[in-house]
């Protein structure tokens, strides 16, 4: 028993290659810039993403501004289209599209919509942009925060948050101009007449805008974005991520473009860290898929651009599959992809008839709180106010009438002539001419019908209260 188990003492080695710190001494994402497909198809994305932002709130229909969310009225102006809150349902069935085209393509390809068209990402390239034009290129800016304050720093300081400014307070006016006309909003501003409440919102969004993409940045994708919590639930093994081909780049290590790296016993990925680099988030790529990773396709470009200078081919870190890095293949027909992609197709048909067929009067039925009276006929009576709606862009005649109405007469104003956009509230009465008994209360259906087209009308229900057994 006093025998020991002879051990023998084995030298072990890290084999993972040295990581650069994404952050440097300040804490802070410096990226570098580069070029590529990438870069070229998200900068063009975004470009006309910010022309449709910037740009559609100045335009003018029919005399007014041509998208309007004009809260005061409740309208909601979308070119020659007005909306009220009584056409909500296309509001949600609109959200529930977004939703499920979401879904659909972060199935499909992952977080494309983050590094793509995402406005916190498009708004943060903006800013990093800018940065680099005021501040100079990754190392430049390092030292420069490094740096003492001088007359240098504070100049080139100055003018990146001056611009920084200058682009929130736009995006803040442009915002606010879909919910208050923008022309006279912008001269208010220029003039400093503006009202407290449109200067609370625009200096809001300001605010919003200048904290999210010139200091939040990544940790807005990082710690606020849910996306980015359950995006993992929607990926399966064959979505499209940004992935790094272990097999093909490992072991990494630098050498000279004219070694072939198979007789040194390398890969093709000579640890340049440019992937590191570039990134927005500041993860390494080469570590797998992490909850980070945006899918901007940065990596991607600044990849392919040293394996161009190396000689090597493209696609050490790509857009693939589980299966596909696995030896096997990408299966694009999947049940959750079709799924997700016939209910959006069912969804956007569902909204192009509820457009084609969305009533263009709206009627709604208000009872009086007292339950009934009695006429000088000796009649019982019910009063209501109708409330009519022209929703078309042009003067229309309508028709006040009951359906289904035997035994009652409607009372009142029942001919009614409305201008674009114009609310009516009518009083009317409803008697009861039949004696024969009947419960306490039974339905009432109102309608209003377009004089000339009775095919546009709407419909409203309510109740009429009588004494039992009368």
């Amino acid at each position: 028993m006093s025998e020991r188990i002879p051990a023998q003492l084995i030298q072990t080695f890290d084999p993972a290659p040295n990581k650069i710190k994404a952050r440097t001494t300040d804490n802070l994402i410096h990226t570098r810039s580069f070029t590529g497909v990438f870069r070229t198809l998200r900068i063009s994305g975004a470009g006309v993403l910010f022309l449709l932002f910037f740009g559609t709130v100045w335009l003018n229909w029919g005399g007014r501004q041509a998208v309007l969310w004009d809260l005061s009225e409740s309208k909601f102006h979308i070119f020659g289209a007005t909306f009220w809150p009584q056409d909500f349902i296309l509001l949600s069935a609109l959200l529930i599209i977004a939703a499920f085209g979401l879904f659909a393509i972060t199935v499909f390809a992952g977080r494309v919509w983050c590094g793509y068209t995402c406005p916190q990402s498009s708004w943060t390239w903006i800013f990093m942009w800018v940065e680099k034009v005021t501040e100079g290129e990754r190392n430049q800016r390092i030292k420069l925060q490094a740096a003492p304050w001088g007359l240098n720093k504070l100049a080139r300081r100055s003018a990146k948050h001056t611009l920084w400014l200058a682009i929130s307070l736009l995006t803040g006016l442009t915002f606010v101009g879909y919910f208050t006309p923008i022309r006279p909003l912008a001269e208010e501003l220029l003039t400093l007449q503006i009202g407290g409440a449109s200067l609370f919102w625009v200096l809001f969004f300001t605010g919003a805008t200048y904290l999210n993409a010139g200091w939040l940045r990544e940790a807005v994708c990082m710690h606020m974005c849910p996306y980015a919590r359950f995006q993992s639930v929607m990926f399966d093994k064959d979505t499209l991520t940004i992935s790094y081909d272990v097999a093909r780049g490992e072991i990494r290590g630098p050498r000279k473009r004219e070694v072939n790296p198979a007789n040194v016993g390398l890969g093709d990925c000579i640890d340049c860290q440019m992937c590191v680099q570039v990134c927005p988030t500041g993860i390494d790529i080469r570590d797998g898929l992490q909850m980070e990773c945006i899918g901007c396709a940065a990596c991607i470009d600044a990849c392919d651009s040293i394996m161009d200078k190396m000689g090597y081919a493209r696609g050490l870190i790509k857009y693939t599959s589980e299966h596909q890095l696995q030896g096997g293949k990408t299966h694009l027909l999947r049940p959750r992809l079709v799924g997700y992609t016939a209910v959006l197709l069912v969804m956007i048909g569902a909204l192009a008839v509820a457009l084609a067929e969305r009533p263009m009067v709206s009627l709604d039925v208000s009872k009086d709180r007292g339950l009934f009276r009695e006429n000088s006929q000796g009649q019982i009576e019910n009063i209501y106010s109708l409330k009519v709606i022209n929703k078309t862009q042009q003067h229309q005649a309508y028709e006040l009438s009951l359906v289904d109405g035997d035994g009652f007469v409607l009372q009142g104003k029942t001919h009614l002539s409305l201008a674009p956009g114009e609310i009516v509230d009518v009083p009317v009465s409803v008697a009861m001419l039949s004696e024969r008994p009947r419960s306490g209360s039974q339905e009432m259906t109102f309608k209003v019908a377009d004089s000339d087209q009775p095919q546009v009308y709407s419909v409203a229900k309510s109740r009429f209260v009588a004494p039992m057994n009368r």
